[in-house]
Protein backbone atom coordinates (compact mmCIF):
# COMPACT_ATOMS: atom_id res chain seq x y z
CA UNK A 1 0.00 0.00 0.00
CA UNK A 2 1.81 3.56 -0.98
CA UNK A 3 2.76 5.38 1.88
CA UNK A 4 0.96 8.82 1.16
CA UNK A 5 -2.23 7.32 -0.55
CA UNK A 6 -4.27 8.19 2.68
CA UNK A 7 -3.15 11.82 2.25
CA UNK A 8 -3.72 11.73 -1.51
CA UNK A 9 -6.99 10.43 -0.92
CA UNK A 10 -8.22 12.51 1.55
CA UNK A 11 -6.55 16.23 -0.37
CA UNK A 12 -8.58 15.26 -3.34
CA UNK A 13 -12.12 15.21 -1.50
CA UNK A 14 -11.52 18.09 0.33
CA UNK A 15 -10.09 20.12 -2.82
CA UNK A 16 -13.33 19.01 -4.30
CA UNK A 17 -15.41 20.32 -1.50
CA UNK A 18 -13.62 23.95 -1.55
CA UNK A 19 -13.32 24.32 -4.81
CA UNK A 20 -17.06 23.64 -5.37
CA UNK A 21 -17.99 26.39 -3.02
CA UNK A 22 -16.11 29.19 -4.49
CA UNK A 23 -17.07 27.66 -7.86
CA UNK A 24 -20.62 28.06 -7.02
CA UNK A 25 -20.70 31.73 -5.77
CA UNK A 26 -18.93 32.59 -8.99
CA UNK A 27 -21.66 30.67 -10.87
CA UNK A 28 -24.57 32.82 -9.66
CA UNK A 29 -25.38 34.80 -12.14
CA UNK A 30 -25.29 32.19 -14.96
CA UNK A 31 -27.95 29.80 -12.83
CA UNK A 32 -30.37 33.06 -12.30
CA UNK A 33 -30.21 33.70 -15.82
CA UNK A 34 -30.65 30.18 -17.08
CA UNK A 35 -33.17 29.00 -14.39
CA UNK A 36 -34.90 32.18 -14.01
CA UNK A 37 -34.15 32.09 -10.13
CA UNK A 38 -34.75 35.19 -8.36
CA UNK A 39 -32.10 36.33 -5.59
CA UNK A 40 -33.77 34.53 -2.83
CA UNK A 41 -33.67 31.37 -5.04
CA UNK A 42 -30.11 32.09 -4.95
CA UNK A 43 -29.59 32.28 -1.51
CA UNK A 44 -31.07 29.18 -1.42
CA UNK A 45 -28.55 27.32 -3.58
CA UNK A 46 -26.13 28.31 -1.35
CA UNK A 47 -28.10 27.62 2.33
CA UNK A 48 -28.97 24.28 1.40
CA UNK A 49 -25.73 23.36 1.37
CA UNK A 50 -24.37 25.20 4.37
CA UNK A 51 -27.67 24.13 6.41
CA UNK A 52 -27.35 20.73 5.60
CA UNK A 53 -24.00 20.55 6.25
CA UNK A 54 -24.19 22.38 9.85
CA UNK A 55 -27.16 19.79 10.43
CA UNK A 56 -24.99 16.55 10.41
CA UNK A 57 -21.86 17.47 10.89
CA UNK A 58 -21.17 17.04 14.49
CA UNK A 59 -23.18 13.61 14.00
CA UNK A 60 -21.58 12.35 11.16
CA UNK A 61 -18.24 12.47 13.49
CA UNK A 62 -20.47 9.73 15.83
CA UNK A 63 -21.38 7.80 13.21
CA UNK A 64 -17.97 7.30 11.65
CA UNK A 65 -16.57 6.27 14.94
CA UNK A 66 -19.50 3.48 15.34
CA UNK A 67 -19.02 2.26 11.74
CA UNK A 68 -15.72 3.18 10.44
CA UNK A 69 -14.06 6.28 9.18
CA UNK A 70 -13.45 4.60 5.82
CA UNK A 71 -16.65 3.69 5.46
CA UNK A 72 -18.21 7.37 6.04
CA UNK A 73 -16.13 9.16 3.71
CA UNK A 74 -16.40 6.44 1.13
CA UNK A 75 -20.11 6.88 1.11
CA UNK A 76 -19.85 10.89 1.70
CA UNK A 77 -17.97 10.78 -1.71
CA UNK A 78 -20.56 8.90 -3.45
CA UNK A 79 -23.47 11.33 -2.06
CA UNK A 80 -21.71 14.13 -2.77
CA UNK A 81 -20.54 12.78 -6.73
CA UNK A 82 -24.28 11.90 -7.30
CA UNK A 83 -26.37 15.28 -5.74
CA UNK A 84 -23.23 16.88 -8.10
CA UNK A 85 -25.42 15.01 -11.00
CA UNK A 86 -28.17 15.91 -10.14
CA UNK A 87 -27.08 19.58 -9.81
CA UNK A 88 -25.83 19.50 -13.34
CA UNK A 89 -28.85 18.06 -14.38
CA UNK A 90 -31.36 20.42 -12.41
CA UNK A 91 -33.71 21.64 -15.27
CA UNK A 92 -35.20 24.04 -12.10
CA UNK A 93 -34.57 26.26 -9.33
CA UNK A 94 -36.25 22.78 -7.20
CA UNK A 95 -34.45 20.45 -7.72
CA UNK A 96 -30.63 22.47 -7.94
CA UNK A 97 -31.29 23.23 -4.67
CA UNK A 98 -32.78 19.64 -2.96
CA UNK A 99 -29.21 18.15 -4.90
CA UNK A 100 -27.35 21.06 -3.32
CA UNK A 101 -28.95 20.24 0.27
CA UNK A 102 -27.98 16.40 -0.61
CA UNK A 103 -24.47 17.35 -1.48
CA UNK A 104 -23.86 19.27 1.88
CA UNK A 105 -24.71 15.57 3.58
CA UNK A 106 -22.37 14.13 1.56
CA UNK A 107 -19.84 16.65 2.08
CA UNK A 108 -20.21 16.20 5.93
CA UNK A 109 -19.56 12.57 6.21
CA UNK A 110 -16.14 13.68 4.26
CA UNK A 111 -15.24 16.53 6.06
CA UNK A 112 -15.75 14.98 9.62
CA UNK A 113 -13.33 12.11 9.02
CA UNK A 114 -10.50 13.68 7.38
CA UNK A 115 -8.91 14.52 10.38
CA UNK A 116 -9.54 11.37 11.94
CA UNK A 117 -8.20 9.16 8.77
CA UNK A 118 -4.74 11.25 8.79
CA UNK A 119 -4.39 11.01 12.49
CA UNK A 120 -4.42 7.16 11.90
CA UNK A 121 -2.55 6.68 9.10
CA UNK A 122 0.39 9.19 10.02
CA UNK A 123 2.64 9.09 13.12
CA UNK A 124 5.64 11.13 14.37
CA UNK A 125 7.11 13.34 11.52
CA UNK A 126 4.93 12.16 9.25
CA UNK A 127 1.97 13.07 10.96
CA UNK A 128 3.22 16.63 10.34
CA UNK A 129 4.01 16.70 7.05
CA UNK A 130 1.10 15.31 6.01
CA UNK A 131 -1.60 17.70 7.59
CA UNK A 132 0.73 20.58 6.72
CA UNK A 133 0.31 19.35 3.10
CA UNK A 134 -3.61 19.37 3.39
CA UNK A 135 -3.49 22.46 4.81
CA UNK A 136 -1.60 23.67 1.56
CA UNK A 137 -4.00 21.82 -0.31
CA UNK A 138 -6.86 24.00 1.24
CA UNK A 139 -5.17 26.77 0.36
CA UNK A 140 -4.21 26.20 -3.00
CA UNK A 141 -8.02 25.15 -3.93
CA UNK A 142 -9.30 28.27 -2.17
CA UNK A 143 -7.77 30.34 -4.78
CA UNK A 144 -8.33 28.07 -7.43
CA UNK A 145 -12.07 27.91 -7.35
CA UNK A 146 -12.97 31.72 -8.19
CA UNK A 147 -10.89 31.18 -11.58
CA UNK A 148 -11.96 27.47 -12.20
CA UNK A 149 -15.24 28.20 -11.75
CA UNK A 150 -14.79 31.24 -13.93
CA UNK A 151 -13.73 29.26 -16.54
CA UNK A 152 -15.99 26.76 -16.74
CA UNK A 153 -18.96 29.07 -16.34
CA UNK A 154 -17.92 31.30 -19.11
CA UNK A 155 -16.33 28.85 -21.68
CA UNK A 156 -18.62 26.13 -20.96
CA UNK A 157 -21.48 26.65 -18.52
CA UNK A 158 -22.54 26.42 -15.28
CA UNK A 159 -23.44 22.95 -14.80
CA UNK A 160 -20.03 22.00 -15.42
CA UNK A 161 -18.73 23.34 -12.29
CA UNK A 162 -20.61 20.40 -10.79
CA UNK A 163 -19.22 17.61 -13.93
CA UNK A 164 -15.91 18.02 -13.02
CA UNK A 165 -17.08 17.06 -9.08
CA UNK A 166 -17.61 13.42 -11.48
CA UNK A 167 -13.95 12.56 -12.53
CA UNK A 168 -12.68 14.15 -8.94
CA UNK A 169 -14.66 11.75 -6.95
CA UNK A 170 -13.76 8.58 -8.87
CA UNK A 171 -10.16 9.26 -8.00
CA UNK A 172 -10.58 9.86 -4.61
CA UNK A 173 -12.77 6.91 -4.15
CA UNK A 174 -10.19 4.90 -5.57
CA UNK A 175 -7.19 6.42 -3.79
CA UNK A 176 -9.42 5.65 -0.62
CA UNK A 177 -10.05 1.73 -1.38
CA UNK A 178 -6.09 1.83 -2.17
CA UNK A 179 -4.75 3.66 0.84
CA UNK A 180 -7.04 4.33 3.81
CA UNK A 181 -7.07 1.57 6.37
CA UNK A 182 -10.00 1.23 8.26
CA UNK A 183 -10.84 2.27 11.86
CA UNK A 184 -13.13 3.00 14.62
CA UNK A 185 -13.44 5.64 17.89
CA UNK A 186 -14.02 4.10 21.38
CA UNK A 187 -16.08 1.03 21.54
CA UNK A 188 -19.51 1.40 23.34
CA UNK A 189 -23.15 3.81 23.17
CA UNK A 190 -20.91 7.02 23.67
CA UNK A 191 -20.84 7.03 19.86
CA UNK A 192 -24.76 6.12 19.00
CA UNK A 193 -26.11 8.46 16.81
CA UNK A 194 -28.64 11.16 18.71
CA UNK A 195 -31.31 11.18 15.34
CA UNK A 196 -33.81 13.33 17.52
CA UNK A 197 -31.07 16.21 17.68
CA UNK A 198 -30.58 15.97 14.42
CA UNK A 199 -33.85 16.50 13.11
CA UNK A 200 -35.07 19.09 15.45
CA UNK A 201 -31.80 21.06 14.81
CA UNK A 202 -32.04 20.61 11.48
CA UNK A 203 -35.69 22.18 11.10
CA UNK A 204 -34.60 25.09 13.77
CA UNK A 205 -32.02 26.15 11.49
CA UNK A 206 -34.22 25.52 8.27
CA UNK A 207 -37.39 27.26 9.76
CA UNK A 208 -35.34 30.22 11.14
CA UNK A 209 -33.84 30.34 7.47
CA UNK A 210 -36.68 30.65 5.30
CA UNK A 211 -38.40 33.20 7.93
CA UNK A 212 -35.08 35.75 7.19
CA UNK A 213 -35.78 34.53 2.98
CA UNK A 214 -38.87 35.01 2.87
CA UNK A 215 -39.20 38.19 5.18
CA UNK A 216 -37.38 40.09 3.09
CA UNK A 217 -39.75 38.70 -0.26
CA UNK A 218 -43.37 38.84 1.69
CA UNK A 219 -42.55 41.36 4.69
CA UNK A 220 -42.15 40.62 8.40
CA UNK A 221 -45.34 40.21 9.10
CA UNK A 222 -46.37 37.84 6.44
CA UNK A 223 -48.47 35.26 7.77
CA UNK A 224 -45.60 32.23 6.07
CA UNK A 225 -42.41 34.63 7.93
CA UNK A 226 -44.74 34.43 11.41
CA UNK A 227 -45.09 30.87 10.75
CA UNK A 228 -42.04 29.92 9.75
CA UNK A 229 -40.48 32.02 13.23
CA UNK A 230 -43.14 29.94 15.45
CA UNK A 231 -41.70 26.57 13.78
CA UNK A 232 -38.30 27.58 14.55
CA UNK A 233 -38.52 28.86 17.96
CA UNK A 234 -40.79 24.95 18.81
CA UNK A 235 -38.40 23.38 17.13
CA UNK A 236 -35.10 25.30 19.08
CA UNK A 237 -37.37 24.18 22.64
CA UNK A 238 -37.53 20.84 21.59
CA UNK A 239 -33.64 20.38 20.80
CA UNK A 240 -33.19 21.38 23.63
CA UNK A 241 -35.45 18.88 25.88
CA UNK A 242 -33.77 16.16 23.82
CA UNK A 243 -29.95 17.46 24.01
CA UNK A 244 -30.47 17.75 27.89
CA UNK A 245 -32.41 14.77 28.41
CA UNK A 246 -30.65 12.00 26.09
CA UNK A 247 -27.76 9.63 27.57
CA UNK A 248 -25.04 10.64 24.35
CA UNK A 249 -26.14 14.29 23.28
CA UNK A 250 -25.04 15.23 19.60
CA UNK A 251 -23.99 19.02 21.12
CA UNK A 252 -23.76 19.01 25.09
CA UNK A 253 -25.01 22.23 26.61
CA UNK A 254 -23.61 21.78 29.26
CA UNK A 255 -20.43 23.92 27.84
CA UNK A 256 -22.53 26.35 26.63
CA UNK A 257 -22.68 27.13 30.75
CA UNK A 258 -18.56 28.83 30.23
CA UNK A 259 -18.76 32.27 28.90
CA UNK A 260 -15.75 31.64 27.05
CA UNK A 261 -17.29 28.71 24.91
CA UNK A 262 -20.20 30.46 24.57
CA UNK A 263 -18.43 33.81 22.92
CA UNK A 264 -16.61 31.70 21.04
CA UNK A 265 -19.75 30.01 19.29
CA UNK A 266 -21.55 33.37 18.55
CA UNK A 267 -18.32 34.48 17.24
CA UNK A 268 -18.24 31.44 15.06
CA UNK A 269 -21.20 32.51 13.64
CA UNK A 270 -20.63 36.12 13.10
CA UNK A 271 -17.64 35.72 11.61
CA UNK A 272 -18.61 33.52 9.28
CA UNK A 273 -21.79 35.61 8.15
CA UNK A 274 -18.77 39.18 8.66
CA UNK A 275 -16.27 37.48 6.46
CA UNK A 276 -18.25 35.23 3.67
CA UNK A 277 -21.69 36.14 3.62
CA UNK A 278 -21.54 39.15 1.69
CA UNK A 279 -19.59 37.45 -1.52
CA UNK A 280 -22.37 35.86 -3.18
CA UNK A 281 -23.99 39.62 -3.49
CA UNK A 282 -20.83 41.53 -4.60
CA UNK A 283 -20.27 39.37 -7.07
CA UNK A 284 -23.95 39.57 -8.39
CA UNK A 285 -23.03 43.48 -8.31
CA UNK A 286 -19.56 42.69 -10.52
CA UNK A 287 -21.49 40.73 -12.82
CA UNK A 288 -24.68 41.86 -13.59
CA UNK A 289 -24.35 45.50 -12.68
CA UNK A 290 -20.53 46.31 -13.67
CA UNK A 291 -20.44 43.60 -16.93
CA UNK A 292 -17.95 41.84 -15.77
CA UNK A 293 -17.35 38.38 -16.83
CA UNK A 294 -17.53 35.12 -14.61
CA UNK A 295 -13.55 34.46 -15.00
CA UNK A 296 -12.97 38.42 -14.20
CA UNK A 297 -15.71 38.60 -11.27
CA UNK A 298 -13.93 35.78 -9.64
CA UNK A 299 -10.33 37.51 -9.59
CA UNK A 300 -11.82 40.43 -8.27
CA UNK A 301 -14.76 39.25 -5.59
CA UNK A 302 -12.67 36.25 -4.48
CA UNK A 303 -9.12 35.76 -4.93
CA UNK A 304 -7.81 39.30 -3.20
CA UNK A 305 -9.50 37.76 0.02
CA UNK A 306 -8.50 34.17 -0.52
CA UNK A 307 -4.69 34.91 -1.45
CA UNK A 308 -4.30 37.89 1.85
CA UNK A 309 -5.30 34.91 4.35
CA UNK A 310 -3.20 32.30 2.43
CA UNK A 311 -0.19 34.16 2.50
CA UNK A 312 -0.39 35.52 6.74
CA UNK A 313 -1.63 31.59 7.43
CA UNK A 314 1.59 30.46 5.29
CA UNK A 315 4.06 33.16 6.66
CA UNK A 316 2.83 34.04 10.18
CA UNK A 317 0.62 30.94 11.26
CA UNK A 318 3.29 30.37 14.05
CA UNK A 319 3.49 33.48 15.16
CA UNK A 320 -0.27 33.40 15.80
CA UNK A 321 -0.01 30.43 17.67
CA UNK A 322 2.03 32.03 20.21
CA UNK A 323 -0.43 34.69 20.75
CA UNK A 324 -3.36 34.14 23.42
CA UNK A 325 -6.78 33.74 21.42
CA UNK A 326 -8.63 36.46 22.24
CA UNK A 327 -6.20 38.94 21.27
CA UNK A 328 -5.44 36.99 18.35
CA UNK A 329 -9.17 36.58 17.29
CA UNK A 330 -10.55 39.66 18.75
CA UNK A 331 -7.54 41.69 16.53
CA UNK A 332 -8.78 39.51 13.35
CA UNK A 333 -12.97 40.51 13.68
CA UNK A 334 -11.56 43.93 13.85
CA UNK A 335 -9.88 43.62 10.61
CA UNK A 336 -13.00 41.65 9.13
CA UNK A 337 -15.17 44.09 10.37
CA UNK A 338 -13.16 47.09 8.85
CA UNK A 339 -12.29 45.42 5.29
CA UNK A 340 -16.29 44.99 4.91
CA UNK A 341 -16.69 48.94 6.01
CA UNK A 342 -13.80 49.78 3.92
CA UNK A 343 -15.58 48.19 1.09
CA UNK A 344 -19.03 49.75 2.04
CA UNK A 345 -17.82 53.06 -0.01
CA UNK A 346 -19.09 52.05 -3.52
CA UNK A 347 -20.11 55.33 -5.97
CA UNK A 348 -22.08 54.24 -9.42
CA UNK A 349 -18.54 55.75 -10.67
CA UNK A 350 -16.42 53.33 -8.45
CA UNK A 351 -14.48 50.45 -10.99
CA UNK A 352 -14.70 47.09 -10.25
CA UNK A 353 -11.25 46.99 -8.88
CA UNK A 354 -12.87 49.26 -5.71
CA UNK A 355 -13.68 46.23 -3.52
CA UNK A 356 -9.76 44.80 -3.82
CA UNK A 357 -8.64 46.81 -0.78
CA UNK A 358 -11.15 45.62 1.50
CA UNK A 359 -11.11 42.40 0.43
CA UNK A 360 -7.47 42.27 1.37
CA UNK A 361 -8.15 43.14 4.83
CA UNK A 362 -10.72 41.10 5.30
CA UNK A 363 -8.16 37.77 4.19
CA UNK A 364 -5.56 39.47 6.53
CA UNK A 365 -8.76 39.10 9.51
CA UNK A 366 -9.28 35.71 8.16
CA UNK A 367 -6.03 34.53 8.93
CA UNK A 368 -5.99 35.19 12.65
CA UNK A 369 -9.02 34.06 13.50
CA UNK A 370 -10.49 31.22 11.65
CA UNK A 371 -7.42 28.77 12.44
CA UNK A 372 -7.44 29.82 15.84
CA UNK A 373 -10.97 29.58 16.52
CA UNK A 374 -10.82 25.88 16.82
CA UNK A 375 -7.92 25.78 18.84
CA UNK A 376 -9.55 28.32 21.46
CA UNK A 377 -12.58 26.65 21.67
CA UNK A 378 -10.84 22.84 22.53
CA UNK A 379 -9.28 24.60 25.34
CA UNK A 380 -12.30 26.24 26.82
CA UNK A 381 -14.01 22.58 27.44
CA UNK A 382 -13.06 18.96 29.47
CA UNK A 383 -10.19 17.07 27.33
CA UNK A 384 -13.13 14.35 27.06
CA UNK A 385 -15.20 16.75 25.12
CA UNK A 386 -12.59 18.29 22.50
CA UNK A 387 -13.59 16.58 19.62
CA UNK A 388 -17.22 17.83 20.04
CA UNK A 389 -16.03 21.39 20.81
CA UNK A 390 -14.02 21.21 17.50
CA UNK A 391 -16.96 19.88 15.56
CA UNK A 392 -19.09 22.68 17.17
CA UNK A 393 -17.05 25.34 15.51
CA UNK A 394 -17.20 24.20 12.37
CA UNK A 395 -21.36 23.39 12.64
CA UNK A 396 -21.62 27.32 13.86
CA UNK A 397 -19.99 28.62 11.03
CA UNK A 398 -21.92 26.96 8.45
CA UNK A 399 -24.93 28.07 10.17
CA UNK A 400 -23.58 31.57 10.48
CA UNK A 401 -22.73 31.68 6.82
CA UNK A 402 -26.30 30.24 6.06
CA UNK A 403 -27.92 33.08 8.16
CA UNK A 404 -25.72 35.81 7.02
CA UNK A 405 -26.47 35.15 3.56
CA UNK A 406 -30.32 34.85 4.13
CA UNK A 407 -29.83 38.12 5.75
CA UNK A 408 -27.96 39.54 3.23
CA UNK A 409 -30.17 38.78 0.50
CA UNK A 410 -32.44 40.02 1.97
CA UNK A 411 -31.09 43.28 2.31
CA UNK A 412 -29.63 43.13 -1.10
CA UNK A 413 -33.52 42.78 -2.52
CA UNK A 414 -35.20 45.05 -0.79
CA UNK A 415 -32.36 48.21 -1.65
CA UNK A 416 -33.13 47.09 -5.32
CA UNK A 417 -37.16 46.48 -5.08
CA UNK A 418 -37.04 50.38 -3.43
CA UNK A 419 -35.42 51.36 -7.02
CA UNK A 420 -31.92 51.99 -5.17
CA UNK A 421 -28.67 52.13 -6.90
CA UNK A 422 -27.14 48.50 -7.21
CA UNK A 423 -24.26 50.11 -5.46
CA UNK A 424 -25.92 51.45 -2.77
CA UNK A 425 -27.85 48.11 -2.52
CA UNK A 426 -24.18 46.25 -2.18
CA UNK A 427 -23.00 49.04 0.07
CA UNK A 428 -25.79 48.51 2.88
CA UNK A 429 -24.92 44.50 2.64
CA UNK A 430 -21.39 44.98 2.87
CA UNK A 431 -21.59 47.62 5.63
CA UNK A 432 -24.19 45.53 7.91
CA UNK A 433 -21.44 42.50 7.43
CA UNK A 434 -18.89 45.02 8.73
CA UNK A 435 -20.77 45.80 12.04
CA UNK A 436 -21.61 42.07 12.17
CA UNK A 437 -17.65 41.83 12.54
CA UNK A 438 -17.11 44.55 14.87
CA UNK A 439 -19.62 43.31 17.57
CA UNK A 440 -18.22 39.86 17.22
CA UNK A 441 -14.72 41.20 18.34
CA UNK A 442 -15.83 43.52 20.82
CA UNK A 443 -18.18 39.76 22.57
CA UNK A 444 -14.62 37.86 22.28
CA UNK A 445 -12.41 40.92 23.67
CA UNK A 446 -14.41 41.41 26.63
CA UNK A 447 -15.99 38.01 27.49
CA UNK A 448 -12.96 35.24 26.28
CA UNK A 449 -10.96 34.48 28.94
CA UNK A 450 -8.89 31.32 27.38
CA UNK A 451 -5.09 31.62 27.62
CA UNK A 452 -2.86 29.62 24.77
CA UNK A 453 -3.56 26.17 24.29
CA UNK A 454 -1.88 23.13 25.22
CA UNK A 455 -0.23 21.81 22.34
CA UNK A 456 -1.99 19.08 21.00
CA UNK A 457 -0.24 15.73 19.57
CA UNK A 458 -0.30 16.24 16.99
CA UNK A 459 -2.95 18.86 15.44
CA UNK A 460 -4.25 20.00 12.29
CA UNK A 461 -2.47 22.94 10.00
CA UNK A 462 -4.42 25.77 10.26
CA UNK A 463 -7.43 25.39 7.60
CA UNK A 464 -7.02 28.51 5.33
CA UNK A 465 -10.10 31.44 4.83
CA UNK A 466 -12.49 30.54 2.19
CA UNK A 467 -12.01 26.96 2.67
CA UNK A 468 -14.59 27.42 6.20
CA UNK A 469 -17.24 29.03 3.77
CA UNK A 470 -18.05 25.42 2.95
Amino acid sequence: MPKWSALVAVSIGTFMLLVDVTIVTVALPAVSRDLGVTIGGLQWVLDGYALALAAVLLASGSLADRHGRRRVYLGGTVVFAAASLLCAVAPNAGLLVAARFLQGLGGAAMLATTVAILSVAYTGRDRGVAFGVWGAVNGAAAAAGPIAGGLLTEHLGWRWIFIVNLPVSLLAVWFTLRGVTESHGRSGTGNRLDVAGIVTFTLSATAVTFALIRGGDAGWTAPSTLAALAVAAVALAAFVVVERRTEHPMLDLRLFAKPSFSALMAASVLAQASAFASLPFTTVWLQQFMGKGPVDAGLLGALPMSAASFLVGAFGGRFLQRVSPRWSIGAGLLLIGAGALLQARLTPASPATALIPGLVVVGLGVAAVLPTMASAALAAVPPERSGMAGGAVNTFRQLGFALGVAVFGSIFAHRLAGHHAPTDAVNHVVAVAGFTGLAAAVLVLLVVRTGRPARPAPRPAPEPAVSEAV
